[in-house]
């Protein structure tokens, strides 16, 4: 039998994966990032054999991670049956819609994994504090989003709620980081802007709509985000805990000998093609 490790092991083991500050090691974070890879890629096979269909929603502050965090989970799956969903804002047409209409266009098949870079939620956020929609819309979300996840569910989709949750003063450095990086800066928009001025109100949004959707059969699941790699690894983690799926990965292919090069084939020469130069390093 293994013996128990001591709490100086346990410590020094500790030490070696996180920093004084609490966040954790590059290289710990990458190796653990290896190991919940691998178990997504289990998953997504398992989704597939069995025609499950997932949906994950991602919400939270402006500058909390969650773009990260979907690219981190998306990256190792397969982009034909995992997609990403962002939405741009609704064209005139769309807003004479039943709210939910235009998500639920994007819902998965039988066998998908769908990932929303913030969802119908954007009704209980943004479009509340901003004013983008009324006061009797923004109730009868309230009022309708808890029939509408129901009914969801009861079709079979497996869905995933999780709100990231940043501190003001990571979400102030965050913001000042974009905003003086070129390469970033795209990811500061406008109604980011105009939003930093709302935290409170923000909040108490967030606490109303936590109020009439957490609900039993589908309730929210906080991911503190101010370490964005432990809030990788814990999102993922969390996400792997939800699945009820077993290891249906297909056994590795035996890939047949090539045939032997045709000698009467013979290539046209390189210089006859448009070279693409090495860049200098």
């Amino acid at each position: 039998m293994e013996k128990k490790k001591g709490r100086a092991a346990m410590k020094a083991e500790s030490s070696e994966s996180v920093s004084p500050d609490g966040k954790v090691h590059h290289e710990a974070y990458l190796a653990k990032l290896d190991e919940l890879h691998m178990e997504l890629v289990k998953m997504q096979y398992w989704i597939r054999a069995a025609g499950k269909k997932l949906v994950v929603l991602f919400e939270g502050r402006d500058a909390a991670g969650k773009g990260g965090v979907i690219k981190c989970v998306a990256k190792p799956l397969n982009p034909r049956g995992c997609r990403i969903v962002a939405l741009a804002k609704p064209s005139d047409t769309e807003r004479t819609q039943w709210y939910f209409q235009r998500y639920v266009s994007h819902l998965p098949s039988a066998g998908e994994i769908v990932l929303f870079d913030r969802s119908w939620y954007n009704r209980a956020g943004v479009d509340h504090v901003m004013g983008f929609c009324t006061q009797e819309e923004y109730v009868e979300f309230l009022r309708s989003c808890p029939d509408f996840e129901q009914m969801l569910i009861r079709s079979g989709i497996i869905l995933l709620k999780y709100w990231f949750s940043v501190s003001d003063e990571e979400q102030e450095r965050r913001f000042h980081e974009r905003a003086g990086n070129p390469a970033r800066r795209w990811k500061l928009s406008e109604m980011d802007v105009q939003s930093r001025e709302k935290w409170v109100e923000f909040s108490k949004a967030k606490d109303d709509m936590f109020m009439h959707t957490d609900i039993k059969h589908s309730p929210w699941y906080t991911v503190e985000a101010d370490d964005k790699r432990r809030a990788r690894l814990n999102c993922i983690a969390h996400i792997l805990s939800m699945v009820p799926y077993e290891d249906a990965t297909p056994p590795p292919l035996k890939l047949p000998p090539r045939r032997p090069a045709d000698e009467k084939y013979v290539r046209p020469p390189k210089w006859d093609q448009n070279i693409v130069p090495d860049v200098e390093l």
